[in-house]
């Protein structure tokens, strides 16, 4: 993982995949995940998302990972906690109520370090991946959740050839190619958004969709 990148861009403020809002999405498509009720949900690569308060408000445990310092110190302070801290294993575990933050890698994570996953929710966690990483991190994901574990992954698919990631686009065919070894997918949705997404036009983008999947792992 290219960490002084997204560290530059942290430090910049330049997250434009930040939502200030909780995603919609999840809410509409979470509770089709039948996730047990108390569980833990895993959040990759989560920045300083405010959907792991709405995921908390539900009732679950959210455990997420995130290489920045910026951004694990912006969520809890920008929301008013006041986490516990303590370095274990290479990680700065960040803690307030029902919500735990790693600080560090993702890609170096053991799944002792998880505990028991009992649902992912991924929305800007592979799309901010390059090609190039991307089999290292779904064979992570293989590797980090238990069988029968169900993941939420939202995802975006354009012509690459007409826009710089990330986001990076991924067909439903690379989506297959990435997890279908280790996951049965289940495609949700697709939904056209670049006519409310200005700035994706003004990159040029001829199509943007934002797909949905239910994986599960086998």
């Amino acid at each position: 993982m290219d960490h002084d990148f997204w560290h530059a861009r942290w430090k910049a403020n330049e997250i434009g995949f930040h939502q200030a809002e909780v995603n919609a999405y999840l809410q509409t498509y979470w509770p089709r995940l039948n996730i047990p009720a108390g569980g833990t949900v895993f959040v990759p690569l989560c920045g300083k998302s405010r959907d792991m308060l709405w995921l908390a408000s539900q009732g679950f445990k959210v455990i997420g990972v995130e290489i920045s310092a910026l951004a694990v110190e912006a969520f809890f302070t920008e929301n008013g906690l006041q986490p516990q801290r303590q370095e274990l294993a290479g990680y700065s575990r960040y803690s307030a109520g029902e919500i735990v933050i790693l600080m560090g890698d993702y890609f170096s994570l053991q799944p002792e370090q998880l505990g028991d996953i009992a649902g992912v929710y991924d929305r800007a966690s592979l799309i901010a991946l390059s090609p190039r990483m991307r089999a290292a991190y779904a064979q992570q994901m293989a590797k980090l959740i238990p069988t029968g574990v169900a993941s939420f992954l939202v995802s975006l698919d354009y012509p690459q050839a007409e826009m710089d990631g990330p986001p990076f686009a991924i067909s439903a065919t690379g989506v297959e190619q990435l997890f279908a070894a280790d996951f049965e997918i289940r495609p949700l949705a697709s939904i056209d958004i670049l006519a409310e997404n200005p700035r994706f036009q003004a990159r040029g983008l001829s199509h943007l969709q934002e797909q949905l999947y239910r994986l599960v792992r086998r």
